[in-house]
Formats: structure tokens, sequence, C-alpha cells
């Protein structure tokens, strides 16, 4: 309803913002760089950061920003996932009906991946999402994939995204060191400084359409305070601020209003009503 009163053409702070439009951060911006060389170099990559901090904001972007015509993207996103499915999810996406044992699978996966990178000359990119979720046998199966050639090459690229529990709880402990080990690379999204978080509303309200000075300075100081710089909810406190904006006939959204939407419409842990 408030997209009509500000006369704007899209709304700004959803999901589904095509990721041409999504905000870049600096550290967004770096993190692309090296999800690129690490495809481009068939690395291991592991991505973390909180809840809501832009990792699947991240991942769209990367995989939008790649040539289609050189690489095959794999994407599985299931908490969970077990090793004989992880096999048969990614076989599926190429079209192949997988083999029951999960041997078998491995191998048909492997041979599939030379023919996609010796004759068609595709790199094959497997995204996991969710992470930090899956049990260690599934994770282990990365390492027993990687394992390629005697260790000369790596078959295909691997980006595990996670919370920042993968770290902390998972990959750091000993157990887990084999694993560990074989990783290349590891991005950490932070969350937005005050200065990006501003930014960040900025851009969201360009693509909106109409007017961009809907938040006073006041309102962004307000916004930043209770968001924690944490894109999810500056996106949630940004969309009930002009709920209520709409509803109030009022063309400005001030500190007041952030902070009424703020008490009353969200819970203490970020969660919307």
């Amino acid at each position: 309803m408030y997209k009509d009163f500000f006369e704007m053409e899209h709304l700004p702070f959803v999901r589904n913002v095509p990721p041409e439009s999504l905000y870049e951060s600096p550290c967004i911006e770096e993190a692309l760089g090296r999800l690129h060389y690490g495809a481009d170099h068939k690395m291991f990559i592991v991505v973390t950061g909180d809840s809501g901090c832009g990792k699947s904001t991240l991942i769209r972007k990367f995989v939008d920003l790649l040539p289609k015509e050189d690489y095959i993207f794999l994407y599985l996103s299931d908490s969970k996932l077990t090793p004989r499915w992880f096999y048969s999810g990614l076989l599926m996406q190429l079209g192949l009906e997988p083999r029951f044992y999960r041997g078998d699978a491995k191998r048909q996966l492997q041979k599939e991946i030379e023919i996609l990178q010796g004759v068609h000359h595709k790199k094959v990119i497997c995204i996991l999402d969710e992470a930090h979720l899956l049990e260690k046998e599934t994770l282990e199966e990365f390492r027993f994939l990687l394992n390629y050639h005697y260790d000369s090459e790596s078959p295909m690229g691997v980006v595990l995204v996670g919370q920042t529990e993968l770290w902390n709880q998972k990959l750091r402990l000993q157990r887990y060191a084999a694993i560990r080990q074989r990783i290349d690379m590891s991005i950490v999204l932070p969350h937005l400084d005050r200065a990006e978080a501003a930014r960040y509303i900025a851009s969201h309200l360009a693509y909106a359409g109409g007017r961009q000075d809907l938040f006073t300075d006041r309102a962004i100081d307000e916004i930043f305070k209770n968001s924690s710089g944490i894109p999810r909810m500056i996106n949630r406190i940004c969309e009930k601020a002009l709920m209520y904006a709409a509803q109030q006939k009022k063309r400005l959204i001030d500190d007041q209003m952030v902070h009424y939407v703020t008490e009353h419409e969200l819970l203490k842990g970020g969660e919307a009503l």
C-alpha cells in the first residue's frame, strides 16, 4: 500500500530485488572479486557471516556476474542433506539419473565433470548453502570429492556458505582438521557500518523510484542502532516504517516513527511479529 503513496515503481526492501540493483558495499565488492578468482581456479571457499548479513545476496551477485557460457553452477540448500543425496542432488541438476550407491554416484559425478571440462570446456561450481547445519559426514564428502588425480588438480570449485558457527562450532575444531586443511579461501561478511547503512537505504530507494529522501538523518541513525548494521533487519525496519508512514499520511520518516515501529512491531530478537 505504501508503494502508491510514495509513488514508487518497485518495492525497495524486498528479497527479490534484481542482483544488478542490490547495494554493493566495499566488503561485498572485495568478496565478489575473491569469489571470481576462486571460481576461475576451482578453489574450495568458505563464506560465513551472521544471519542476515548478505550471504545470499553475495551468492546471487556472484552467480549473476560470471559468464554462463563458461560456468555451470550447482546449488544445494538442505539442512538434512546426506552424502547419498548430496551426489544425487548434483547429478540431477546435471540432468543425469543418479546411481544408487554413494561410491557409484561419486564416480558418475566425477566422470561427468571430466566431460564438462575436457569436452565442453566448462568449469563447474558447486554452492552448498546453510552449510553450518550439515553433519560432519556430509562435509567430509567435499574432501573425498576433491581428492582427485592424486591432489594434482581440483575437479570443480566448491563454495560452502553458512552462518558464523560453521567456523566457530565446526571447522575450527580438531575433528574437522582434514576438511579445514583443504580450504583455499575464507570470506567473512561483517555488519554494515553507519555510512554503509545509509548508502544501503539510498540504493534501495533509488531502485524503487520516486523520492530518495524519505528518511531523515536521525531516522537512519535509529535504523542503524536497531538493526546493528544487519541488512535483513534494515529491510524489515524500513518496510515497517514506510507502511506506518503511509498509514499516517506522512511523506517524511523521522526517528520517532522508526522508534515507534521497532518498539511496537519488532521483537527484541529482531523477528517481525
